[in-house]
């Protein structure tokens, strides 16, 4: 290299060095002169970023994040009011701090959460409303019924059954009939209503409603003569220690407030105690009967005069025995005689409106203890017809007599008022063709039948005379052993030829 070029080089490199020594002292003069200001007014503002998340975390931990904060820009003000520029800028951090309460009212709005929770004082009333209209509707719509479905234990352990094909309705009418064989089941047997009882005490609303034979040998196709006879006898008192005893067993089993149907059916021509061949004397045993059984302590029995719908053998008013000694007006009502109709049933003279009338002129609630299909067969007009009646007048119970041919549930051949009973019972719009067969009760339609065991005076509502085989001999095995039998035994005399 020249030493031209180490002269131009060297000067060079003085220029530069001298502009370095200058750059440094004008950086470092305006440096210490603004250097506290810049770094105190540099500071605010980074607060300043800071305003707004303190709203931020305001909304979420309310207590914690303004109380701290608020005294923080408290310090800054005064030390911006020296320097009159900053001043102007006070305030501009100030209206963040007003921020800080405004997210305090969050923090009373939660009281505003409290009102909600006092909705439960408008809702107390929306709650008592249909709490009270339940009550209001349910009793009226469903009255008290039941089924006769046999009258022994098999009875009360299918009214369970029926309860679940009707979809879980209550049966609140239990319904038997005591035998009237002989005056000692008419007593009421040990051991032969202590099932019914039990069942009755296990709920304050059931009701117990017991058919009570006014004579013995009651099926036994009895001469108007003989009848006429004993009905005289039972007028003159004779046979009041016998319904004595019965009251005796029933306030024992403390069931005194059992629903009593005497002598049922007493306008017609099947029982021995019907009222035909002498009103006069039926009336007077009647009244004889009730005093004999209300005469005992602890009592509380309800009489109930069912007679069957229509004239029969004899207008049924003929026979009624004065308001005195009856309760209730029942009526036993099965679809009879053969092309009747409904209609015609409520209009017949003794018929279903004549019925509710006389009760009305005496006083007295009404009841179905019987009623059924019969002679006209499956017929779902009745069905609706007398469920439809029903809900109308409001009978005190009514009990829908179960076996062929009247029943809907153990009876097979009536699908169509067995849909019908069914819907309306069980609270269902419709039911399908196939539900109307019970459970295991029903595979045995004849089972119903038989539940007429004649010897024991089976309750069955018309006659039913199913006599001893000819050429057959019956045991007397005694009360006890023809009770679990269901009547008495009978052997063949013709045995041995029927063997050859």
């Amino acid at each position: 290299m020249t030493p031209q070029q180490r002269g131009v080089r060297s000067r060079r490199l003085t220029v530069v060095a001298a502009a370095l020594v200058a750059s440094a002292a004008l950086a470092c003069g305006p440096g210490f002169a603004a250097g506290a200001g810049v770094t105190r007014v540099a500071d605010p503002p980074a607060p300043t970023p800071a305003v707004p998340a303190p709203p931020a975390t305001a909304q979420t931990p309310v207590p914690q994040a303004p109380v701290p904060q608020a005294p923080v820009p408290l310090a800054p003000v005064p030390q911006a009011a020296a320097p009159q520029t900053p001043v102007p800028l006070a305030p501009a951090p100030e209206p963040p701090a007003p921020q800080n309460p405004a997210p305090q009212p969050p923090a009373p709005v939660t009281p505003a959460p409290v009102p909600p929770a006092v909705t439960p004082a408008p809702g107390t009333p929306a709650s008592s409303t249909p709490a009270s209209s339940t009550p209001t509707l349910t009793p009226p719509q469903r009255p008290a019924f039941g089924a006769y479905l046999d009258y022994g234990p098999l009875g009360v352990a299918r009214m369970a059954q029926l309860s679940t094909w009707l979809g879980g309705a209550e049966l609140r009418v239990g319904h038997t009939y005591l035998p009237g064989d002989r005056w000692s089941n008419i007593e009421g047997r040990p051991g032969f209503l202590d099932v019914w009882a039990h069942w009755r005490r296990e709920k304050a609303d059931r009701m117990l409603v017991l058919n009570v034979p006014m004579m013995e040998r009651n099926e036994d196709g009895v001469s108007d003569a003989e009848v006429r006879r004993l009905l005289r006898r039972g007028a003159d008192g004779e046979f009041d220690q016998h319904f004595k005893a019965l009251a005796e067993r029933l306030v024992e089993l403390d069931v005194p407030d059992t629903v009593l149907v005497l002598g049922w059916e007493m306008n017609g021509i099947t029982y021995t105690h019907r009222c035909g061949p002498d009103p006069e004397a039926w009336k007077t045993y009647w009244n004889r009967i009730v005093t004999a059984m209300r005469s005992v302590p602890g009592q509380a029995f309800k009489f109930d005069f069912a007679p069957s719908r229509g004239r029969d053998a004899v207008p049924w008013t003929q026979c009624y025995p004065g308001d005195d000694t009856v309760d209730i007006v029942g009526m036993d009502s099965y679809d009879q005689p053969s092309g009747l109709t409904f209609e015609e049933q409520v209009k017949e003279p003794y018929g279903l409106q004549e019925h509710v009338d006389f009760a009305k002129k005496h006083g007295k609630a009404i009841s179905y203890p019987e009623w059924g299909l019969f002679r006209n067969g499956d017929n779902a007009t009745y069905m609706r017809g007398m469920l439809g009646w029903m809900d109308a007048h409001k009978p005190l119970y009514n009990t829908l007599t179960d076996y062929c041919p009247h029943g809907v549930w153990q009876c097979r051949q009536n699908p169509q008022a067995s849909e019908v009973y069914r819907a309306v019972l069980s609270g269902r719009p419709a039911v399908p063709t196939l539900l109307p067969s019970p459970p295991a009760p029903s595979a045995q339609p004849a089972t119903p039948q038989p539940v007429t065991p004649q010897p024991v005076g089976q309750p069955v509502p018309q006659p039913s005379p199913s006599a001893a085989p000819a050429r057959c001999s019956p045991l007397n095995l005694g009360d006890w052993v023809e009770y679990w039998l269901g009547g008495k035994l009978c052997v063949r005399l013709d045995w041995y030829s029927r063997r050859h």
